[in-house]
């Protein structure tokens, strides 16, 4: 039986999770949940799953919850403290980071420190501090398993040779749902229409950072400090069908590549049980259903996002910090209709490009160009 704390638990990514352990609840126990404001659909959580402890970091949802919760034998504590107190609780044997955004950060930090494995899908504590988040794993100790498909899949290929052999590594992205569009066809995307994604569902902000390539991006980046691999031997190839999760080329130019259902609950159970594997709720991939498999080269003209990725990447220190709060603003001011979708890789741009980025950041460094860019973002937006 593997104890486990869901940071994140009522987004996307904890709720899948919460599915996987419902269907493995003979290997897999929750102790923990966390989560910002959902006090209804944390309260059911705790119904289903009796965890032992919990946390919102929003003090007056927790408050609420610690006001219904009278008669139940739970822990509720509130604050960016109470989300820390259930990443550390010594009961986990594995901390599963899913809070969307830098927030993630400090919390997976701590359960790192306090020697719990992490199963990571909170990406930006790898955009933005991954040589911190890296550096402190291997001081404590601690296994970091990737959740996103990408890095799973790549990780699954990884464990069948040494790294010495390997050339680089292939990202697979869908391209979004305005792949093949031209930029005058992109002038006036909803979004609703950004928000339709055509193989995954997702967060708000990650659906969008798909149809700009920003999030293919940061999965550039966070290869990098996951697998120890120069951004020069990362590619992204675009793959409509989403069937090919990545791959991973060799010296000898044999690709191996990890497929599967275009379903997050495999990646996350994997991450839960791994060394383990064990049978799954997800329908198995029927190859003779397929049909093609198509790839196509990405457009960084027409999607610059990725191209600044790839550029805060090579340029290191705050700058993906930076791009990753830029990015933020600008993807929820175009969510509120204050901004047009081409209007948020400009945002990004002045951004990266006012930045002084300092490069062998503390954690401070980090946290600090994390709000200056938010604040210079927001002005950029008031000014277009």
């Amino acid at each position: 039986m593997k104890r486990i704390s869901i940071l994140g638990c009522t987004g996307s990514i904890g709720t899948q999770a919460l599915q996987v352990v419902d269907f493995l609840r003979d290997h897999l126990e929750v102790v923990g949940l966390a989560a910002r404001s959902n006090v209804d659909l944390l309260e059911q959580q705790i119904e289903r799953f009796n965890p032992r402890m919990v946390a919102l970091s929003d003090e007056a949802s927790a408050d609420l919850l610690r006001t219904r919760l009278k008669s139940k034998d739970v822990k509720v504590f509130g604050g960016r403290d109470g989300v820390v107190q259930v990443a550390t609780m010594p009961e986990a044997d594995m901390v599963l980071s899913s809070i969307v955004g830098i927030a993630g950060l400090i919390p997976t930090l701590e359960a790192i420190k306090a020697g719990r494995n992490v199963a990571l899908a909170n990406k930006e504590s790898l955009v933005t501090a991954g040589s911190i988040v890296m550096k402190a794993a291997i001081e404590a100790g601690v296994c970091i398993l990737p959740v996103d498909g990408e890095h799973s899949a790549i990780f699954q290929c990884l464990s069948a040779d040494e790294k010495q052999n390997v050339n680089k590594l292939i990202l697979t992205a869908s391209g979004g749902p305005f792949r093949g569009k031209s930029i005058d066809e992109l002038s006036d995307v909803s979004p609703m229409q950004a928000l339709n994604h055509p193989n995954w569902t997702m967060g708000r902000r990650i659906t969008v950072d798909c149809a700009t390539l920003m999030n293919k991006g940061f999965e550039v980046i966070e290869a990098r400090w996951l697998f120890d691999m120069d951004i020069s031997k990362i590619d992204v190839i675009i793959h409509p069908e989403s069937i090919i999760h990545s791959m991973v080329e060799l010296i000898d130019g044999s690709i191996l590549a990890q497929l599967s259902t275009a379903d997050m609950r495999l990646q996350i159970q994997l991450a839960l049980t791994y060394p383990e594997r064990r049978r799954s709720s997800v329908p198995y991939l029927k190859l003779s259903q397929v049909g093609s498999l198509t790839f196509q080269e990405p457009d960084m003209e027409q999607f610059p996002c990725l191209r600044y990725a790839y550029e805060a990447g090579r340029t290191g220190g705050t700058m993906p910090a930076a791009v990753n709060a830029a990015d933020e603003v600008a993807v929820e001011a175009f969510l509120n209709r204050k901004i047009g979708f081409l209007d948020i890789p400009g945002i990004i741009k002045q951004t990266m490009e006012a930045h002084q980025p300092v490069l062998n950041p503390a954690l401070e460094d980090i946290m600090s160009s994390d709000r200056w860019a938010r604040d210079f973002a927001e002005k950029v937006i008031l000014d277009t």
